[in-house]
């Protein structure tokens, strides 16, 4: 790995509102995966009253909350829409979890509501019944091992022409609960309804959004391998309890 970049610039927008079901763990495990291997991790949190810049921004991570959450948020992204914009069609890393991921989108529909997204990526989302609720396991390109989480969303996703899933639903409901999709891939943007939080359970998804940054940065994704026998392990029982049919859908 080169020796130019020792650390790596991380945006966490809005962790005072998108927080739930642990999501700030992500942070922890990018920050920490970086100490481990000798780099370091400069976090910026932006708070609402804030005016985010994703100029030097490596990493940008959108967290989950509730709709009324996700439209303050959104109204206030929407004015720095084309700045992130640029960031993602530069190759940016964006993590958006269950609420972020919801407005990458150009709108969630809520009845009568509708709010307008970012329009990072073609996709849409409506409000639907009932909750798509429960454990989650999701084989994906981006992991060796099935994505595990917890989702709990009312929204629908359906993803445009051209954009990929991050994986194929293997237990649990993902984006519609019938596509068998779960959440998205766009150039380095990873969006996705897991909650857990996503990265800790799963240490292969931490690192394709380490690499894809180191990548962009220095022109190296090579990672230094890390012992995850404990995280590996843990991952394995809940995939082993979801397919074996001990938890019902």
């Amino acid at each position: 790995m080169s020796a130019v970049v020792r650390s790596l610039n991380i945006v966490h927008l809005y962790p005072e509102l998108l927080n739930l079901y642990g999501d700030g763990g992500n942070i922890i495990t990018l920050t920490k995966r970086l100490e481990w291997r000798g780099l370091g991790a400069c976090v910026a949190e932006v708070a609402i009253s804030d005016t985010p810049t994703f100029a030097d921004a490596d990493i940008v991570f959108i967290g989950g909350g509730s709709d009324r959450e996700q439209a303050i948020v959104c109204e206030h992204l929407l004015e720095r829409r084309a700045e992130l914009s640029s960031f993602v069609e530069d190759g940016g890393v964006l993590l958006a979890v269950c609420g972020g991921y919801q407005l990458l989108g150009h709108s969630y529909a809520m009845g009568d509501d509708v709010l307008e997204g970012l329009g990072l990526v073609d996709m849409e989302t409506r409000r639907g019944a009932p909750r798509l609720i429960g454990n989650v396991a999701v084989e994906s390109p981006v992991s060796p091992q099935p994505v595990v989480g917890y989702e709990n969303h009312g929204g629908r996703t359906t993803l445009g022409e051209g954009v990929e899933p991050l994986g194929r639903v293997v237990f649990g409901h993902g984006n519609d609960g019938e596509s068998g999709k779960e959440g998205c891939l766009y150039r380095n943007v990873l969006g996705t309804y897991v909650h857990g939080p996503l990265l800790p359970k799963n240490p292969g998804v931490a690192d394709w959004l380490l690499s894809r940054a180191l990548d962009r940065r220095c022109g190296d994704g090579s990672l230094d391998p890390l012992d995850d026998a404990v995280e590996l392990a843990a991952n394995k029982v809940m995939v082993d309890r979801l397919l074996s049919g001990e938890e019902k859908e």
